[in-house]
């Protein structure tokens, strides 16, 4: 990895002008481009300690060799050779969407003497009219079935063309009068035209002048007596109004507009577009990527306008586009749209009305893509082989290893500490099999430490120590979990005797025998970096286990670290191998987290009475319905408490002891008034 320091330009050589610049690796590859207003201030930023950078960031400049730049006059140029220079040297720290599919248009080729209407897909040609994307190409296909009764636009490829003019007969299409037939000179190439441009002119969303003019054609008609011409333009207005039905209505004013929704979590983002013309929803689209770049919502808003407009023109690019968040430099943006518009373009954020609640559904659009972007990626058999190929070629294993784990410390300022266990077999998740444990800072019947304060390292140790001695005990027995009632030792079922209380028991069998799970990983994954990966070593090499790999992710530059080693393994972004690693990490922190929170509210909606051994909720919603509150109840006699149906004198007197044991809480103030609060209730709520 290259020292930014050494290519780093001299203080006064950076002019302090807009301008791009580019970022080369040692083979002169341009591996990011980005623009400034002052590329002075821009690039020093990049040139501060690594520890004070981005990881993403720091990873991108120490790839580097070298960096270059070109000054231009204006924000919205540098917005523009951006554009160019990441579309011809396509850097790979750069945020670059892809569709997450092919999506078809209806394209009308006003570029040929008659013009087709057809659907297209992949890259726009120059002079071709689109109107879309949309999801499915027989959606095309019903709508412009019911548009060629009113605008019987030609829709033949050049060889049905070509034999109908030789030998003087139209097509089917031709003769029930749905095509004009300009192949035999039944209209002439500029009535043709005329019919082409009326199509593109309702399809873009001038459609309430078009059908008042109809309208009116068909009671003059009425009147002139030609009912059979009256009622085929009656059929037409039909035909033009499903046309129209199938596009919702979502603004009354005839709104054109797009709108753009991001998704995104730590890895990956997913971009969501609605086109809007004439009020109604025309189209949809959406995109994903890798966040390559350490880059936030308003970045990835800025790329997707790239990307989105970079190479339209005219009225493809609306006169309102609605975004989650504005660009760093809004005003050249917006410029820059208008540029390609040729017209004013409004940037902005919805704040109300209908237009925000159309956001809401793009983003519910976004968030929907990106899980199931997530969900494909991962379910793909042929990805998941070669992603464990990866991580086996990787850290040097003699096979792919179909079972891996992966464990996760969480708590909240040292309170609350817990840990997480999830499985991945074949590079899926086998949530069945997750486990998770409360630390408390003893292995077996051993006190190991005092369980308290943020210490990751030794809370790793012990879930490590814990969960293998459980293995070692099993396949020690009969290699089956062992459901055993420990309620007094304080261990939940399904722990072996004297094991830390607070791991989850087993789940059971259909035909009533406990779940298998002595089965080893091939490799154990920590989340985090040496001192992790160093607990979890040393805690199978205390308990003998010497056939099992170990590894940690990292999460400030995504780096592998494996046992006694100065250096981490560097996957390449890319990697599928990398992607089912971070996988596996972020959903063992999800678990984690998950479970941290739930004790985390429990503790804090616990009361006294949650102390005490043997009552449940049912006993304890009777004894407050009985004496109103818990101050009540803790001056109340053990007589007293035995009258509360379901209270025997045993569990009255233990009530009694806990409560005298239990200090109460200081009382509360109405501040405002200064007046005590009485305490009507304490309990937790059941």
């Amino acid at each position: 990895m290259a020292d930014p320091s050494s290519y780093r330009p001299k203080p006064g050589q950076i002019p302090d002008s807009p301008g791009v610049y580019k970022f080369r690796d040692e083979h002169r590859r341009v591996i990011y481009v980005g623009k400034a207003k002052s590329l002075r201030q821009r690039l020093a930023n990049y040139f501060q300690p690594l520890t004070s950078l981005h990881p993403r960031t720091a990873t991108m400049v120490t790839t580097a060799a070298s960096v270059e730049w070109t000054v231009v006059a204006t924000e919205v140029e540098a917005l523009q050779l951006e554009y160019s220079w990441i579309k011809e040297f396509d850097p790979r720290f750069n945020v670059k969407y892809r569709d997450d599919k092919s999506y078809p248009y209806l394209a009308v080729t006003l570029n040929e003497e008659f013009p087709r209407v057809q659907v297209m897909r992949g890259a726009k040609k120059k002079g071709v009219r689109y109107f879309g994307p949309y999801g499915h190409a027989w959606a095309i296909r019903e709508t412009v079935d019911l548009m060629l009764r009113v605008f019987p636009v030609r829709t033949c490829s050049a060889g049905v063309f070509k034999r109908s003019a030789q030998i003087g007969r139209p097509c089917l299409l031709g003769y029930i009068g749905k095509c004009a037939a300009p192949c035999v000179g039944r209209v002439t190439p500029e009535e043709h035209r005329e019919l082409a441009e009326d199509f593109c002119d309702f399809m873009a969303g001038r459609t309430g002048t078009y059908l008042r003019r109809i309208e009116q054609q068909m009671m003059a008609a009425a009147e002139d007596m030609e009912y059979e011409r009256a009622a085929r333009l009656r059929d037409d207005i039909e035909a033009l109004r499903k046309a129209l039905e199938k596009n919702a209505v979502v603004f009354n004013d005839a709104t054109d507009a797009d709108l753009i929704a991001v998704a995104e979590d730590e890895l990956e983002a997913a971009v969501q577009i609605f086109h809007v013309r004439g009020g109604r929803v025309r189209g949809q689209r959406g995109w994903v990527t890798d966040k390559v770049e350490a880059v936030d919502t308003a970045g990835l808003v800025e790329h997707a306008l790239q990307q989105l407009y970079g190479e339209e023109t005219g009225d493809s690019v609306p006169k309102e586009v609605l975004v989650p968040a504005l660009p760093e430099d809004a005003e050249a943006v917006s410029g820059w749209l208008a540029s390609r518009r040729g017209s004013g373009v409004s940037l902005r954020i919805p704040q109300r009305g209908d237009k925000k609640d159309l956001m809401v559904t793009v983003a519910r659009n976004a968030q929907q893509a990106l899980a199931l972007h997530k969900t494909k990626r991962a379910s793909d058999l042929t990805t998941r082989s070669r992603a464990l190929e990866e991580i086996a070629a990787a850290l040097d294993l003699d096979s792919a290893p179909l079972r891996i784990e992966c464990f996760d410390i969480s708590h909240l300022q040292g309170d609350d500490v817990v840990a997480s266990m999830v499985v991945f077999e074949d590079g899926l998740a086998r949530k069945s099999e997750y486990r998770r444990f409360q630390i408390k800072g003893r292995v077996g019947d051993t006190q190991i430490w005092h369980g308290e304060g943020q210490d990751d390292v030794r809370s790793m140790h012990e879930v490590i120590s814990r969960r293998f001695r459980r293995y070692l005990a099993e396949k020690a027995r009969t290699g089956e979990w062992v459901e055993e009632e420990s309620q007094e030792s304080g261990e939940l079922p399904g722990q072996v005797s004297g094991q830390v209380s607070g791991e989850v028991s087993a789940l059971q069998e259909e035909d009533g025998r406990p779940k298998r799970f002595a089965y080893p990983p091939q490799l154990l994954v920590v989340d985090g970096g040496q001192p992790q990966v160093a607990a979890a070593k040393r805690a199978l090499d205390e308990l003998g286990i010497d056939d099992i790999a170990v590894c940690g992710l990292a999460k400030r530059l995504e780096e592998v670290w494996v046992p006694e080693e100065d250096d981490p393994v560097v996957l390449p972004r890319s990697s599928e191998g990398l992607y089912l690693l971070q996988r596996v990490r972020d959903e063992a922190h999800r678990f984690a987290i998950t479970y941290q929170r739930a004790k985390r509210t429990k503790r804090f909606k616990a009361g006294p009475l949650d102390a005490v051994p043997g009552l449940g909720d049912t006993r304890k919603q009777a004894l407050i319905k009985h004496f109103g509150s818990v101050k009540k109840l803790r001056s109340a006699t053990i007589d007293e408490i035995c009258e509360v149906p379901g209270i025997g004198r045993k569990t009255a007197e233990t009530l009694a002891a806990a409560l005298a044991e239990a200090v109460p809480a200081a009382p509360a103030v109405n501040t405002a008034t200064g007046e005590i609060i009485e305490e009507d209730d304490g309990g937790s709520t059941p």
